[in-house]
């Protein structure tokens, strides 16, 4: 069997695809952006038809036109984990509700924590409940828009909701049904009956299967939509930043991930399961494996608002002006909260500070200590992996934010650790590309498409300074989460969503 392997990942602001040959050659590449819905404070949502569907139809078709071979299979990823109410046909009830980033069921979650016990749920599930958690929020949808929920009868995620369109199978990856917290058991790899039946009565749960595992065929009517040829094999696929993972070869037990982007993610693979309050635990993507995983709300997000409140400088004149300054920006320290944060706090009322600010300060100060900041979140999260008994021992770094080189080596200082950098990183569409290679016997399960380039390793040099910072950022979250909290609840209507 030989043929293209067609991978597409449906993020927040744009979908992506690839077609690649079953040694990793890239053939061709396509992109569609597209809008993310922000209908009330805290609110975070996607059209599914419009967003989900239709760029996956329009990037497969602009993909098709370049092939210069048959499609062996494809595979898809998204956003996770998201709930799309739809009924019983499969046709979407509502705009789907996205990740951890839509805070809507605040009040559940609490409520949830408190029923089940939070200890309980660590053990059972791999993590308390937060906003990234599906379960809370089916229940906020079930109390708060009953007529949606009476016409329920699927939910998918993005990467399920394709799936599903192409093959007409309701299945879920295991590792996305574990973000469904609190209804999926992360040692039996099984559904928790009586979770799903307290929480979502009479909703059909979807059959799950790995991310690499075919799902079934594209069918007649999804092939006139996509183009895909009738009968080409599905592979379940699984949540994007998993995906991106498999892409540059994190999935050896040890292996950990380092995503730069607009908001920093963090991936660790495990052989067995552990937990740890501040941090999520999930099902990994192969079968037998587990992850720690961790995500900040802003990283990147930073150095864009920076940029606008700025006048748009470029990237490169601001990057440049941050380079002249000295490690640690003069003392100056910044909390990064300024959409609230996700792990290891799990706190959407925290907020930004700026600290030390002097009139000797300048806009390079302010852009370096905004990369620093993000740096010491890193460390902050790679302190809790120690402490739940992981940690990992490669790290491979990923995304926009590694080129350059100025961030790499901040958070290389600031850490203490060494950062493999990937060759290229196309990103999760070459991950799905890989699952859907695995998927039909093209390329074995321990398969890596990537080559590492370089490493970045940090400068002893400025272990003490950072060392001292990083203890100023440790105090100031606790030292001022009352006044945040005060300013916060001031700040109605003013939430943001990155």
């Amino acid at each position: 069997m030989s043929g293209l392997l067609l991978g597409v990942d449906i993020g927040t602001s744009s979908t992506k695809g690839v077609l690649a040959r079953p040694d990793g050659e890239v053939v061709a590449t396509a992109q569609r952006p597209h809008d993310l819905s922000l209908p009330r404070p805290g609110w975070a949502e996607h059209d599914a038809e419009k967003v989900w569907w239709e760029d996956f139809v329009s990037v497969c078709r602009e993909l098709l036109e370049r092939a210069d071979d048959g499609i062996a299979a494809v595979c898809p990823s998204g956003i996770g984990a998201c709930l799309l109410p739809a009924d019983e046909g499969g046709n979407p009830l509502r705009p789907a509700i996205l990740y951890g980033i839509d805070t809507r069921a605040e009040r559940e979650i609490e409520e949830l924590n408190d029923r089940y016990g939070r200890e309980a749920l660590l053990q059972r599930c791999g993590s308390v409940l937060t906003t990234q958690a599906v379960g809370p929020k089916l229940l906020w949808l079930r109390r708060n828009e009953p007529e949606v929920w009476e016409k329920m009868g699927k939910f998918f995620m993005a990467s399920s909701f394709v799936t599903y369109r192409l093959t007409g199978e309701y299945v879920l990856d295991h590792h996305s049904a574990s973000q469904c917290d609190p209804l999926y058991d992360v040692h039996g790899y099984a559904w928790i009956e009586e979770c799903a039946e307290e929480l979502a009565p009479g909703l059909p749960l979807p059959r799950l299967l790995w991310p690499a595992e075919v799902v079934g065929e594209v069918s007649r009517e999804a092939s006139e939509a996509t183009g895909i040829p009738a009968g080409t094999p599905v592979a379940a696929g699984t949540i994007d930043a998993w995906s991106e993972g498999a892409s540059v070869g994190v999935q050896e037990p040890g292996d950990l991930m380092l995503m730069y982007g607009t908001t920093m993610f963090i991936i660790e693979v495990l052989k067995e399961p552990l937990h740890h309050p501040g941090l999520w635990g999930t099902t990994g993507i192969m079968p037998e494996t587990h992850n720690l995983a961790a995500g900040m709300a802003t990283s990147g997000a930073l150095t864009g608002w920076l940029k606008r409140i700025s006048g748009d400088l470029s990237y490169e004149e601001l990057t440049r002006e941050a380079a002249a300054v000295p490690p640690g920006s003069d003392a100056l320290v910044v909390l990064p909260y300024f959409a609230g944060e996700r792990t290891p706090i799990f706190d959407p009322k925290a907020r930004g500070l700026i600290s030390g600010l002097t009139m000797s300060h300048g806009r390079g100060h302010l852009y370096r200590a905004m990369l620093e900041a993000t740096a010491y979140g890193v460390r902050h999260i790679f302190e809790y992996m120690r402490k739940a008994g992981g940690g990992g021992e490669r790290l491979v770094a990923v995304g926009g934010g590694t080129k350059g080189g100025l961030w790499t080596q901040i958070v290389s200082d600031v850490t203490g650790r060494s950062q493999d950098l990937p060759e290229q990183t196309i990103g999760a569409a070459y991950g799905d590309a890989l699952l859907a290679a695995r998927a039909v016997g093209l390329a074995e399960p321990d398969t890596d498409w990537s080559t590492i380039s370089t490493t970045v390793g940090p400068n002893e040099e400025n272990r003490d300074l950072y060392d001292e910072l990083y203890g100023v950022y440790r105090d100031l979250y606790p030292a001022t989460r009352e006044a945040s909290h005060r300013l916060a609840n001031l700040q109605k209507g003013a939430d943001v969503v990155t």
